[in-house]
């Protein structure tokens, strides 16, 4: 029974933080394609191709594991604050009536919506979602979409750096571009159905994204190598 809980408490997290686990890939294949890709443009040495893309894809995962983390915090108060709005005194400008009117409702739907609103907490949750297409605070919890965003940030960001593991540097140049695009396209995907977007143009629109972090990440190494070259 501890075990069945445990694993519907995670398949409900990981359904709460999709969309969270699918930036983080995304983050992290195309900030990491772009370091890797710039290094490996510059040596033929493979230990310093890992060395920078594992340490900048740690540092990478722990940036967005602390943004996903403050960000959720931020929406839990942005919440907060709605709740409390719709206690305040009806003229008051921080009021959940004049909040409603601020956001194109007449006077009256303001304050009709915000009485019916007065003893539910929840529904403000729900009203703050609706408006702002903003996740109902209740649904997400800060530490596990950190955790998430770490984990799929981290192991996205390791699809462009293991083909260096394993074949030399020259041929880990093909591999890793050619795994990292069909993960990106992948994430395209992915992007698509959850926002519900056309599929091709989100895919390219990933892909581009790849491609120029790639590409600037190629112009910088050669610069940089250019420019100190002994």
């Amino acid at each position: 029974m501890k075990l069945g809980a445990t694993l519907q408490r995670i398949r409900s997290s990981f359904e709460n933080s999709v969309g969270t686990i699918v930036f983080g890939m995304e983050d992290g294949t195309v900030s990491i394609f772009g370091l890797i890709f710039g290094v490996a443009a510059t040596t033929s040495s493979a230990k310093t191709v890992l060395i920078a893309g594992a340490s900048g894809a740690a540092a990478a995962a722990v940036s967005m594991m602390a943004g996903a983390y403050l960000d959720i915090e931020t929406t839990r108060d942005e919440a907060n604050a709605a709740r409390a709005s719709s206690t305040s005194a009806p003229g008051s400008p921080f009021s959940l009536a004049s909040r409603l009117a601020k956001a194109g409702l007449t006077a009256a739907q303001s304050q009709a919506l915000a009485a019916a609103m007065q003893n539910s907490p929840d529904a403000v949750d729900g009203l703050m979602h609706a408006l702002q297409g903003v996740p109902q605070a209740a649904q997400l919890n800060p530490s596990e979409q950190a955790l998430w965003m770490l984990l799929a940030d981290f192991l996205a960001a390791a699809v462009p750096i293991l083909p260096f593991v394993f074949v030399p540097v020259a041929q880990a140049r093909v591999v890793s571009g050619v795994v990292t695009t069909a993960l990106l396209v992948g994430l395209g995907v992915g992007r698509a159905q959850i926002k519900k977007r056309n599929p091709i143009r989100t895919v390219l629109e990933t892909v581009s994204i790849g491609i120029a972090a790639a590409i600037a990440g190629v112009a910088i190494g050669l610069l940089v190598n250019y420019l100190f070259a002994e």
